[in-house]
């Protein structure tokens, strides 16, 4: 079936008219078959009526084997009997041993038998044939004869032609499917306005789409719309939430992207036309633009890495990885860094397994490292712990650095909110800050005292663990 051209109307249509006409269909086949039966029976009555008429006018001579029937019968007394000209009636009487007494002599002779239980209260008979090239029907009667000079047993035959019975029947028939006829057209046109007016929501929601101007994501109004409609408004506005805040990170994105590389490259261009014009030696001149390129090369990698967090979010692919794994990889990979710093470096880890991308939390685990190591200062301590309960995943990081400022508090997980802009770019917290909130976690930052001055950061994460994770 072609989908675009699916039409709910027709689906209705078909889906109630052709029961409908199948049951009519039906129910006629059995009307004209009951309504034949019920005529049959009428007009059998008749039959049997021009049956009796006929043995009241029979007359016997002789006894049993030796009786002689005598019939006086003129055809003008099954006129009676007859409702119409279109309908005719043929007689015969015989004797038991088929010789024939009066009436039409070619009329097929009964060779049936009388029911144990006869319909009638006669010895009668009823059968169908074919006389004349006409389709008749017979009724055969036993009729006893007596009179003072004998006694004897005559078979009578009436046979009338079914012209009568079939136009009745055809005629009943006719009017049952007229009015059928009329209830089906009522159906399909009330099928019709139902539609219409059912679907005038779905047709407003869609005139409401259409005018909208591009960019337009706002939630649908759902007021007045059919309760069956609200699963397709609630849906479609989720998607339309959806598709606009990937639309507002991708704006953000760009909008950060520009502004944030636009200085690093000014500063690469003003120390490259510096060495051009011999401002200052070359080998200091290469220190500063490799500075700088590095620099621009981390926060580069590092918007990259924010805007995956957000792809990743989208999809539904997360497999479960555990977090001990994902960090224990980033402390041996990080650890020049450490050792270049003579950090004293202490590691302790359990099984936490979470529903999560890898990149994820090998990213989330390289930002707090790699923040720690910054802040923690020459000869410092730097300790990491992973442990788990029943429910939560939970990673702590602890410096020895100084700390977070208090002017930076208000604004800790914002992208490009540096303390110090010359060492970093401001957002490793804010990439740390994606990834647990795309995986339904928390993230804490807490300064520790020791006797009134600051000892260091303790950066905690708390992760959801996977139900089947143990």
């Amino acid at each position: 079936m072609n989908l675009r051209a699916f039409s709910l109307r027709r689906y209705l249509l078909a889906g109630i008219l052709l029961p409908v006409g199948l049951f009519i269909l039906l129910n006629a086949v059995t009307l004209y078959r009951k309504t034949l039966e019920a005529v049959n029976t009428a007009y059998d009555r008749t039959l049997l009526a021009s049956a009796k008429s006929i043995g009241e006018q029979l007359d016997v001579h002789g006894y049993d084997e030796q009786a002689v029937l005598r019939a006086t019968v003129p055809y003008s007394a099954l006129e009676a009997f007859e409702a119409d000209t279109q309908s005719q009636m043929f007689y015969k009487v015989s004797n038991l041993h088929g010789e024939v007494v009066s009436g039409f002599s070619d009329l097929p002779r009964w060779r049936g038998k009388i029911a144990t239980q006869p319909p009638y209260a006669a010895l009668v008979d009823f059968y169908d044939t074919e006389y004349r090239d006409h389709p008749v029907r017979v009724a055969v009667l036993l009729q006893p004869v007596a009179s003072p000079d004998g006694r004897g047993m005559a078979v009578i035959q009436v046979a009338e032609t079914l012209e009568l019975r079939q136009r009745l029947t055809r005629r009943i028939l006719i009017d049952f499917l007229w009015q059928q006829a009329a209830l089906v057209a009522l159906i399909a046109l009330v099928v019709l306005l139902v539609v219409q007016r059912a679907t005038r929501p779905v047709r407003r929601l869609s005139a409401e789409m259409q005018a909208r101007p591009g960019g337009d994501l706002t939630p649908l109004d759902a007021a007045g719309a059919p309760r069956e409609l609200l699963p397709l408004v609630d849906a479609t506005n989720e998607v339309m939430s959806r598709l606009a805040h990937i639309l507002e990170h991708q704006k953000r994105f760009v909008r950060d992207t520009s502004h944030q590389l636009r200085t690093p490259l000014a500063v690469l261009k003003a120390q490259v036309q510096s060495a051009l014009r011999g401002d200052v030696e070359p080998r200091q001149a290469l220190r500063e633009i490799n500075d700088t390129v590095e620099r621009a090369t981390v926060l580069a990698n590092q918007m990259l890495s924010l805007a995956k967090v957000e792809q990743l979010r989208q999809q539904t692919d997360a497999q479960v990885t555990d977090l001990s794994d994902a960090v224990r990889a980033m402390a041996l990979e990080l650890a020049p860094l450490i050792a270049d710093k003579d950090i004293e470096f202490d590691i302790e880890t359990r099984p936490a397994p979470v529903l999560a991308h890898e990149w994820m939390l090998r990213e989330l685990a390289r930002n707090l490292l790699h923040n720690a190591i910054k802040h923690t200062p020459t000869a410092g301590t730097l300790s990491v712990r992973v442990l788990a309960d029943e429910r939560t995943a939970a990673l702590t990081v602890s410096d020895s650095g100084p700390g977070i400022p208090a002017a930076l508090q208000p604004r800790l997980f914002q992208p490009f909110s540096a303390g110090d802009v010359r060492s970093g770019s401001g957002l490793g917290l804010a990439i740390c800050n994606e990834i647990v909130r795309a995986l339904g976690g928390s993230i804490e930052l807490e300064n520790r005292e020791n006797n009134r001055s600051k000892a260091g950061l303790d950066a905690t994460v708390r992760l959801p663990l996977a139900e089947n994770g143990s």
